[in-house]
């Protein structure tokens, strides 16, 4: 069952999903001027597709997202669901392409955990938030 606090933050996702689609990968509001990015997962469960904007940074080709959950207590659905299947399409801006993504840990998930946190300051805060480790993964683009 879904709760009341599930169901605001997925009404709140659809807000930046359809502005960042309007407008190019463009949003205001509190992720103006951030990297955003949208992933399309298959729900491991109900096989439907699932969107969710996340801020991003590069490391070198690859592209560096962490399951945050604004600092809730459990991991983002969305991030079971790649455990489930890897496969994904990612959105930047009017470029849509697929991908396949993989958990990270150790010194790379803590460089990669940092470059996060330098870019996008709020991270760092939904840490505090919860006593979880936050999984970083790394997004690479399929060959053609």
């Amino acid at each position: 069952m879904t709760s009341s606090e599930d169901l605001e933050l997925i009404a709140y996702n659809q807000k930046i999903i359809d502005e960042f689609r309007a407008n190019d990968g463009i949003v205001g509001g509190a992720f103006e001027g951030l990297p955003l990015l949208l992933i399309t997962t298959k729900g491991r469960k109900s096989g439907e597709d699932r969107v969710s904007p996340l801020s991003y940074i590069n490391d070198d080709a690859r592209l560096v997202i962490a399951a945050t959950n604004v600092g809730r207590g459990k991991n983002p659905g969305w991030y079971y669901n790649v455990l489930a299947n890897p496969d994904l399409t990612v959105e930047i801006g009017t470029d849509t392409y697929e991908a396949t993504a993989a958990e990270v840990d150790g010194a790379e998930r803590d460089r990669l955990w940092a470059g996060l946190v330098a870019s996008n300051r709020r991270l760092d805060r939904y840490k505090s938030m919860t006593t979880r480790d936050i999984p970083v993964l790394v997004v690479e683009r399929k060959p053609g």
